[in-house]
């Protein structure tokens, strides 16, 4: 009992960096799948392939090397998030075996910058949709601001409220974020797919989208630029397999977060971007033929 009271009264112990004890542990194999469909189809993930094939890529090598980047990024997101697992603990504490008790708080206020910064992408994206349904209502309001320091305030109100919005589930914690993934890895794969069959339908089946060839006129051409995308790809979650132990200390088990993050992360970014793909080069072709009228 002593030994618990000299742990909760040191400055390097509080309630968020407490080990998890093993009744608080409620994530099982579809809540870290969960995690990562929720997480894997955003707005960047559907930009990724789509960049790549304007950089000369056909579509199957830009999807290929996104499903590769991320098959990378396992590894280092599988062997960080045993310890959270194992022990219980967050990416802070788990930082001190390396960088000491002190020199931990250095690269923990790192990574919460980044995803300070992560976040900040994210709810702006997030608010300049809420802006192009509310335009859809209000036909009278301007197109969206790309340039300059201050938004218009229309803008930056829906900014604010997509921004609160999030608040309000952080808010509740952690078991209200693991409820909304569930319901995310629902409702978005839903509404993908359903973006998909529009697309197919639309354009009267994929032949005229995947028949796009590669710009590149050599394979040297071609590996000069799939090294830097490949390496680009792996970055694109590499903040994020630093503090995994923020969720796998949630684990049930090892299996649990294993299994969950290997059905999770691959497959939901390649079936995401490929989406992406084919819904923009479906939305050109439309476009084009509606402009031919």
């Amino acid at each position: 009992m002593d030994e618990k009271l000299n742990l909760e009264t040191s400055s390097l112990y509080n309630e968020d960096l407490a080990p998890v004890p093993q009744q608080k542990r409620t994530w099982g194999t579809w809540n870290f799948a969960s995690l990562w469909i929720s997480m894997s189809m955003c707005i960047p993930t559907y930009m990724l392939a789509s960049s790549l094939i304007e950089g000369g890529m056909n579509w199957w090598q830009s999807v290929l090397t996104i499903f590769l980047g991320n098959l990378i990024v396992l590894i280092p997101m599988i062997l960080n998030g045993h310890a959270g697992t194992k022990y219980g603990i967050p990416f802070p504490v788990l930082a001190r075996a390396s960088f000491g008790t002190s020199g931990a708080n250095i690269p923990a206020l790192l990574r919460a910058i980044v995803a300070c910064g992560w976040f900040g992408i994210q709810a702006w994206i997030g608010g300049v949709s809420l802006y192009q349904i509310l335009r859809v209502w209000i036909p009278s309001l301007p197109e969206p601001l790309i340039t300059g320091f201050f938004p218009p305030f229309p803008e930056m109100l829906c900014f604010v409220i997509f921004l609160l919005l999030n608040m309000v589930v952080v808010y509740f914690g952690v078991e209200s974020i693991r409820k909304l993934l569930v319901f995310k890895a629902i409702f978005l794969p839903a509404a993908a797919f359903a973006l998909l069959f529009w697309a197919i339908y639309s354009t009267k089946g994929l032949g005229e989208i995947l028949n796009q060839p590669s710009k590149f006129q050599s394979s040297p051409e071609f590996w000069k630029f799939f090294f830097p995308a490949l390496t680009g790809m792996v970055g694109f979650w590499a903040t994020l397999s630093l503090n995994i132990p923020d969720f796998t200390r949630y684990a049930k088990s090892q299996n649990e977060q294993i299994k969950g993050q290997m059905i999770g992360l691959p497959p939901s970014m390649a079936v995401f971007s490929f989406i992406g793909v084919v819904v923009t080069s479906a939305t050109t072709i439309i476009t084009d033929m509606l402009n031919r009228k």
